[in-house]
């Protein structure tokens, strides 16, 4: 029944929902973990990660990227881009589709949360200085060292010293945590084109109450801005030959 398709799409999905999730709890009023913080954020969207890898590769996907920035970056590395689109359509449907669970879970905390721009910041990213060139630029090392690092998570060299092969979801979901801390302050580190856009049209679409614009001028940053640092980790993976 499993296939790569369908793992991409339920792996996405679950991450999506928790990492949302995890936002939509600090965020929203009269939720129990109101006003949690940064470091409840991050740790929840590093489970996210973790939880949507094992979905992944349950369902079917032996490489369960769950982000276009990173299947771009493989293909770059290994010259392979026959799955490419087909991933992507499996991510970005995922994240719309965990975007729209997450709606439903917190039903009735939209309408009493009077603060639009904080219910868009739970579907998709917003920078904490506007500054297209830094937020840009934010998104490509971000990215980069995502898809470098797993790169090396699950390289041979790696693999030589111990049992990473079977950590790999945990340390992934610990990398992005790592991220999250470290560099995420900036932009809210999308890091990931599905993670933003999906999400982003769930936002447009449904009929949140109170919302405000979906901040489509922003969009372009979280797209190009990871598929372009995933382009030059990919270059960096084939040069270094991992």
């Amino acid at each position: 029944m499993g296939s790569p398709f369908l793992g991409e799409f339920l792996g996405t999905l679950v991450m999506i929902l928790l990492g949302d999730g995890v936002v939509a709890g600090v965020l929203l009023k009269r939720s129990k973990a109101e006003g949690a913080g940064w470091m409840v954020i991050t740790s929840g969207w590093a489970f996210a990660v973790m939880a949507g890898v094992f979905t992944a590769l349950a369902c079917g996907s032996k490489a369960a990227y769950l982000n276009p920035a990173v299947a771009l970056g493989f293909a770059v590395s290994s010259g392979n881009y026959a799955n490419l689109l087909s991933n992507v359509a499996a991510q970005l449907l995922g994240a719309f589709c965990g975007a729209v669970l997450v709606w439903i879970h917190f039903g009735p905390h939209w309408k009493e949360t009077p603060n639009p721009p904080a219910k868009l910041a739970i579907f998709c990213t917003v920078p904490a200085i506007r500054s297209a060139a830094w937020n840009f630029t934010s998104e490509v090392i971000g990215t980069l060292t995502l898809v470098f690092v797993v790169a090396a998570i699950f390289s041979k060299q790696v693999a030589a010293t111990g049992p990473a092969g079977g950590l790999g979801p945990y340390l992934v979901g610990a990398l992005v945590w790592g991220i999250g801390l470290s560099l995420g302050g900036t932009t809210g580190y999308a890091i990931n084109p599905a993670r933003d856009l999906g999400p982003r049209i769930a936002h447009a679409v449904l009929p949140i109450a109170g919302k405000g614009g979906s901040d489509w001028s922003y969009a372009a940053i979280p797209i190009f801005g990871p598929l372009l640092g995933a382009g030059i980790a990919g270059l960096l993976i084939r040069w270094i030959r991992f």
